[in-house]
């Protein structure tokens, strides 16, 4: 059994989710729209320029979730799921995930957006496991704070080597898939990286490295 290890956004599905929560908030009421579609805007600019600042963003993106009973917010990403994520999933990608599955390899996302979007996508996929950054939950409520390491560019090789220790399991014969620049760090980790619909920066690495190069678009 090898790892198959996937991103989430722009990789398994043909947008980004964390940036669709934020919209879905905006269309919703949920947040004051101008300021806070300009945040969005502005954090997943710099996520694609490669200079996002993960902490600052986090402190935006979760505050939302400490705003709210987990009995609404759970009810708004149902609707969330099927409005804005449903439209999002690719063809491709559920025969890449069912290819490794028929290999009988374990499944398993890793994303820097947090588990309260992903992990109900996750499911959705039907992987085995997801690790993502991980919103702090007290007494029943999100509390608007990280839990843990951000699984972030460097943030993600730390999580995957804590877990893999925790669940013994072996990078050996792994493969990674991702679309971003920011997933190097982990990508150099895998024995077979593969970038999908990269950006400028993954593609040029991709080539001088030789690493597969696949559009699941």
């Amino acid at each position: 059994m090898a790892l198959a290890i996937f991103d989430l956004d722009n990789t398994l599905l043909g947008g980004d989710s964390d940036h669709a929560w934020g919209e879905f908030l905006v269309e919703q009421g949920i947040v004051n729209a101008t300021a806070y579609k300009q945040a969005n805007d502005y954090y997943y600019q710099a996520y694609l320029n490669g200079n996002l600042d993960i902490n600052a963003f986090l402190q935006f993106s979760l505050k939302p979730l400490s705003q709210h009973s987990t009995e609404q917010l759970n009810k708004w990403h149902q609707q969330f799921m099927q409005e804005k994520i449903e439209p999002l999933m690719l063809s491709k990608a559920t025969s890449l995930l069912n290819d490794h599955r028929s290999n009988g390899d374990y499944l398993l996302i890793i994303t820097a957006t947090n588990a309260f979007v992903t992990s109900p996508i996750a499911e959705r996929l039907g992987v085995d496991h997801l690790l993502a950054t991980t919103p702090e939950f007290i007494n029943g409520r999100y509390t608007g704070q990280v839990s843990g390491t951000p699984c972030f560019q460097a943030g993600k090789v730390k999580r995957l080597h804590n877990w893999l220790t925790a669940t013994n399991h072996s990078l050996d014969g792994s493969y990674f898939y991702s679309d971003s620049h920011n997933d190097l760090p982990l990508l150099e980790e895998v024995d077979n990286p593969v970038a999908v619909d990269p950006d400028d920066t993954l593609r040029e690495v991709a080539q001088s490295k030789g690493w597969p190069i696949i559009s699941l678009r």
